[in-house]
């Protein structure tokens, strides 16, 4: 007997629903209900020279009874026609299948990324983040797949080609994979079984052995000629890594910098404690204020803006946004063949040349890079932020990297 919307409501016990046709409503143990399709395939190796198939259509949230209806008829003809649409639908290649909207990998993926964007924080870093990963790892093998047909070793098989190039990468993308189908699957859009379940995975993946290894940084002896090419490189990447260069910051400081966070008339740089890394352990102390030398200033005030956009360094292929986080490194490796450095390596170099060439005290250089103080008992009784003492250091900082002061030249200005 065909069901009803009285019966599709009423229906709460375990089992499968008939309508007709091969199609039923499948009520599972949590009283998810989803459509199914069942129906028989010729197999000349089975024993009775066919196949009981069933395939999922989806969840009767996003699939009423009459469309639910259309499509079985559709997929029926498919059967008629000597087509598997089960497996049809596997292989990449059943253009003939209608697809609910809403079902693939990408759309699932940024619905999530929707759900998730009010919670990030981060001036968009976490959305671009996301976005830049499954966009260059995910999308070109699973994005257009129908997520109840993504497999483990879909997922394995992406993962696998940056596993052991960067694993962090790789273990991030997984999370974010786990993340989009444990979504699907709330969405009843798939079995509960997550392709991305890392135990598993892990068991399909070579061993990954952790390394620690330093960020690879300029000796400070090459910076000031550095800087002085990096002067002549034109577009916001490269003022960019000059500021970053000059404050002695992360590189998610810099491109996540607002304009409401510089204070030109003051001359200083603050940055919320929200935004700093380790933000968590940090919502009680105070946001982190850089001193701005002349050369930042005059820096900040020659940068290009745009109506609208918050941001210190604009994208300028992406309007309102600011800049990728991989655009300075792609500046330092390939528009300048620096492949020996890196962003995050220029605060060791700054680290190094405050060590050997100057006299200020190691605790104001660990103050300008926003290093915790390791000894609890010193961290209580240590509570300024030392910014007059920074300030000078980060004047000769300056001074180094134009090349006005040369090696071992550089004085203290507070012998206290």
């Amino acid at each position: 007997m065909p069901l009803t919307q009285s019966a599709i409501q009423k229906a709460n016990k375990r089992r499968k629903y008939a309508d007709g046709r091969g199609l039923f409503l499948s009520v599972s143990a949590n009283k998810r209900k989803t459509w199914v399709f069942c129906y028989r395939f010729p197999d000349p190796v089975a024993k009775r020279g066919y196949r009981e198939r069933e395939m999922g259509l989806g969840s009767i949230d996003h699939m009423d009874l009459e469309v639910a209806r259309r499509e079985v008829m559709a997929l029926r003809e498919q059967v008629r026609d000597g087509i598997d649409p089960l497996e049809e639908r596997r292989s990449g290649s059943g253009s003939a299948i209608r697809r609910q909207p809403g079902r693939t990998f990408r759309e699932v993926a940024e619905r999530l990324i929707e759900i998730k964007r009010p919670g990030w924080t981060e001036n968009g870093r976490s959305e671009q983040a996301w976005r830049t990963s499954l966009e260059n790892h995910a999308y070109p093998l699973i994005g257009d797949k129908d997520v109840a047909d993504v497999t483990m070793f879909d997922v394995r098989d992406l993962l696998l080609k940056i596993w052991t190039q960067n694993n962090i990468m790789a273990q991030r993308l997984q999370n974010r994979i786990h993340a989009v189908m444990t979504l699907a699957a709330v969405e009843q859009l798939r079995p509960d079984e997550n392709p991305a379940d890392r135990k598993k995975l892990l068991l399909m993946l070579p061993e990954h052995v952790h390394e620690e290894t330093p960020q690879a940084a300029m000796p400070y002896s090459d910076l000031p000629d550095f800087i002085t090419d990096l002067r002549e490189e034109e577009g916001v990447a490269p003022r960019a890594l000059e500021f970053t260069i000059l404050t002695a910051v992360r590189t998610g400081d810099t491109i996540g910098a607002t304009w409401d966070e510089i204070d030109l008339e003051g001359r200083e740089w603050i940055i919320p404690a929200a935004r700093m890394k380790g933000k968590k352990s940090r919502k009680k102390l105070p946001d982190h204020r850089i001193p701005l030398t002349d050369r930042l200033v005059k820096l900040i005030e020659t940068l290009p803006r745009e109506d609208g956009n918050p941001f210190v360094f604009i994208s300028k292929t992406r309007s309102g946004k600011g800049l990728s986080n991989m655009a300075m490194l792609k500046l330092l490796k390939q528009d300048m063949a620096r492949p020996d450095a890196t962003v995050h390596g220029f605060r060791s170099t700054f680290r190094d040349w405050a060590a050997e060439e100057t006299h200020h005290p190691d605790y104001v250089a660990e103050k300008a890079l926003a290093h915790a103080i390791k000894s609890h008992v010193e961290a209580a009784y240590r509570r300024g932020d030392l910014f007059d003492k920074r300030r000078d250091l980060m004047e000769d900082w300056s001074a180094y990297c134009d090349g006005r002061l040369p090696l071992r030249s550089v004085e203290v200005r507070d012998a206290a």
